[in-house]
């Protein structure tokens, strides 16, 4: 896992596609629920006010094809409300998430790339489809009660640029393309198993 690695979004051709989404939250203090998180600004953030584990869902209308996930995290300036745990899901609902990613931290600071080399999806396994991200802040450093997370990115490609892949995928044409590949059978990529998610209902 990298922080701070080198990243212009525009060079890899992806675009930030969390405008798209519905973002929602467990709980937040007041003046710092899902505006400070989405916002540019790193000393903002979302902070929690409830019990463990503390959840984050980001909700497309339609299904998207995820190349990047950042996660913004700073030790230094909020120690006991820093993750140390983190555990990101994804799938078409809330009735079917898989886990995708576990990430331990001691004391990071900085942007944090989530590791999407398994997830399966593209020519090269390393594209995350959903309609559904969640991430589940399960423990805190030194056992503090609520979290702060200071940004979130989520990257697709770039249609503009030319690099041959879809940010979402809204044309009928393309989701049978999927069905195509992915109905009736399960796919296992790593430990994240593939499932059917684009298949038609069975009619009895």
């Amino acid at each position: 896992m990298d922080i701070d690695p080198p990243f212009d979004a525009t060079a890899l051709g992806l675009k930030e596609i969390g405008n798209l989404a519905s973002w929602t939250v467990s709980s937040c203090k007041p003046g710092c629920g899902v505006e400070a998180l989405r916002d540019e600004d790193t000393s903002l953030f979302w902070q929690s006010d409830g019990p463990q584990p503390h959840h984050l869902n980001i909700h497309f209308s339609r299904l998207v094809c995820i190349r990047a996930i950042r996660i913004y995290l700073d030790f230094d300036s909020d120690e006991s409300y820093t993750p140390t745990r983190i555990i990101l899901c994804a799938g078409t609902g809330y009735h079917d998430l898989i886990a995708f990613s576990t990430l331990e931290f001691t004391q990071p600071k900085g942007w944090i790339d989530v590791a999407l080399d398994h997830v399966g999806g593209g020519e090269d396994g390393k594209t995350l489809r959903a309609f559904l991200v969640q991430l589940r802040v399960m423990e805190n450093h030194q056992n503090g009660k609520d979290t702060h997370i200071r940004g979130l990115k989520i990257y697709a490609r770039d249609e503009r640029a030319g690099t041959g892949g879809l940010a979402v995928l809204g044309d009928a044409e393309e989701r049978k393309a999927i069905v195509a590949k992915t109905q009736g059978k399960m796919m296992e990529r790593g430990f994240l198993t593939e499932p059917d998610w684009m298949g038609d209902p069975e009619l009895r």
